[in-house]
């Protein structure tokens, strides 16, 4: 009578195999799910980016209040305070003095400071905003902006 079926060796050999391909794929996997998020940082760059041209229509200059009284009332979507509960990764807005939270700039997923935006300003005749996150875990910040000339540019590569 010949039994039908797998040996020890041969299950382990097979484990074996699988764990060698998924230390090659994990990865590849970060990578790909890093770039996802900054898919997300050129559709909300280029949402900031309209409405501060709206804005700039009606008033005749920029500004960096994204939300509230004489802003252009701009946000990400599902915001809901800042923090570990948003649905968005990235810190967007300006890192300007006396920034506050959910008026100047909104603190994504990753809960990035707002220092880490850069260089971020708006003024009569231009601005820049930023988004800032540590989307692959290595405390190596991804720092993008817009301009008013809609020029979405990687300042700081996060992302390798």
């Amino acid at each position: 009578m010949k039994s039908q079926g797998f040996t020890l060796i041969e299950l382990m050999i097979v484990v074996a195999i699988i764990s060698f391909l998924a230390v090659l794929a994990v990865p590849h996997l970060f990578h790909y799910k890093a770039k996802a998020y900054q898919a997300e940082v050129a559709m909300n760059l280029a949402s900031l980016h309209t409405a501060q041209q709206a804005y700039f229509a009606q008033h005749g200059k920029y500004t960096t209040v994204l939300n509230g009284e004489n802003g252009l009332n701009w946000k990400p979507a599902g915001y809901q305070g800042g923090g570990g509960g948003e649905n968005f990764y990235y810190t967007y807005g300006f890192n300007v003095p006396g920034a506050q939270e959910g008026v100047h700039y909104f603190t994504g997923k990753l809960q990035a400071p707002k220092e880490s935006l850069g260089q971020t300003f708006a003024n009569n005749t231009n601005f820049a905003a930023g988004a800032a996150a540590d989307v692959t875990g290595n405390k190596k910040i991804d720092v993008w902006q817009v301009s008013e000339n809609r020029k979405i540019e990687n300042v700081v590569k996060g992302v390798d």
